[in-house]
């Protein structure tokens, strides 16, 4: 049954794939993290089959977890538009975070740089890949800055930005408009 004239049977795509909303938060509290996430952000945006849509403002936090005794985060979120498989953009973010040397031996430790693929359109957890991110909707780090870019979003399974924003504890999420990360040519 058709629910209008766009409605898309993905089983006859071929090797074409319907565009997707994609949302990464990206955060980072070891060495120049702004200069991290801006070359982070310039590295999605060179990213074949992806688009970046919009960049918010960057973002102070307190660290997330319970690791004591590290600085405070740089945080920022990325909408962008893919055709590009869910486990595809993982590898793709976590060889960003590699190239940054991202370690991985501490959880919840300091980040050169964290990227995490929040939601991939309507996709539920694939294989590796949690969808939507597990704790998205409980961190402020994330619903903050995507609501400043992105206010009529909603997060798959758990309802609008807006009102999750409003459950969460925003104390201490601190706008920095000092940091501007720039969005690349052609976006």
């Amino acid at each position: 049954m058709s629910n209008g004239p766009f409605d898309i049977d993905v089983d006859t795509l071929g090797n074409l794939r319907p565009i997707s909303k994609v949302v990464f938060s990206l955060g980072s509290n070891q060495g120049d993290s702004a200069a991290i996430l801006q070359q982070a952000t310039d590295f999605l945006a060179e990213t074949p089959g992806l688009m970046l849509v919009d960049v918010s403002p960057v973002y102070e936090t307190a660290p997330w977890g319970d690791v004591p005794d590290q600085p405070n985060f740089l945080n920022m979120v990325i909408v962008a538009e893919s055709t590009m498989e869910p486990l595809t953009l993982l590898d793709r973010a976590l060889a960003i975070e590699e190239n940054f040397g991202r370690e991985r031996d501490v959880p919840g430790g300091p980040r050169t740089l964290d990227i995490d693929i929040v939601m991939v359109g309507r996709r539920v957890s694939e294989g590796d890949i949690e969808l939507p991110h597990p704790h998205a909707h409980e961190r402020g780090f994330v619903l903050v800055p995507w609501l400043d870019i992105d206010p009529n979003a909603e997060l798959e399974g758990h309802g609008p930005i807006a009102d999750l924003v409003e459950d969460v504890d925003t104390e201490g999420i601190v706008r920095r408009d000092d940091i501007v990360i720039i969005a690349p040519t052609g976006f």
